[in-house]
């Protein structure tokens, strides 16, 4: 078990995170943080007041899109369009035991493959990832007959804990196993470097939280969740 102090790091891991291990993927000061566009759209206030949404404001253009997750969500004014509002359930994975890894063949991404994750995400909607993503961490992925059918990978790094993100699987290969093998690989890497694997998935979504669950992930908490679009 973490010590106390490093667990309380995850009560608000997107501040925790950008202020520490992503700090160089970070634009923002003391009130409000996000990362840089390119990389993710997801940022944290560190309070609700209104120089929190001032500051907020001074990181998001015109147009511009961002995801607040953590504690501190506050009200926006009607220059700020509401994109999607949801609750976010923090699950973490305590149990030392490695996950089976099954038989389905997998290889790193890279660069050369950020097209192909581009277009699986958007279609199966896993959450935020953008071009420059695959640098927050290791990336795997599955294919079928040369095509990526499946992916997992890395996303925020909170002291010993560590993210597994961008889980998703093709349609034509959803209930095959393909989730399972590659959330195995990645939760098993953390473990062989004694980190503590965590994640975060919408509420709404009860098929991926039973698959975690059966993995041995529990909850640990819930936290706000505001995708919005500053218009003015």
């Amino acid at each position: 078990m973490r010590p106390i102090e490093e667990q309380r790091q995850l009560d608000d891991p997107v501040w925790s995170c950008l202020t520490t291990r992503h700090a160089h993927f970070a634009r923002g000061d003391a009130l409000a943080r996000r990362y840089v566009e390119s990389v993710s759209p997801i940022g944290a206030l560190s309070g609700a007041g209104a120089a929190h949404v001032a500051a907020l404001e001074a990181l998001v253009a015109v147009g511009e899109d961002i995801a607040l997750i953590g504690p501190a969500v506050p009200a926006l004014a009607a220059n700020w369009e509401v994109l999607y509002a949801s609750r976010i359930v923090q699950m973490i994975r305590s149990d030392r035991s490695p996950l089976p890894e099954g038989d389905i063949e997998v290889s790193p991404l890279a660069a050369a493959d950020i097209e192909e994750m581009l277009e699986l995400v958007e279609l199966t909607k896993p959450g935020p990832f953008r071009p420059r993503t695959i640098e927050l961490g290791t990336y795997i992925g599955a294919r079928l007959q040369g095509r990526l059918v499946a992916m997992a990978g890395e996303r925020m790094w909170i002291g010993g804990f560590r993210e597994v993100s961008a889980v998703c699987s093709h349609p034509d290969v959803q209930g095959r196993g393909y989730a399972r093998a590659l959330v195995g690989r990645i939760v098993n890497r953390m473990l062989a470097r004694e980190e503590t694997p965590i994640l975060h998935v919408d509420r709404p979504n009860a098929r991926a939280i039973e698959m975690y669950l059966a993995l041995g992930f529990v909850t640990r908490a819930e936290l706000p969740l505001l995708y919005t679009k500053r218009t003015g």
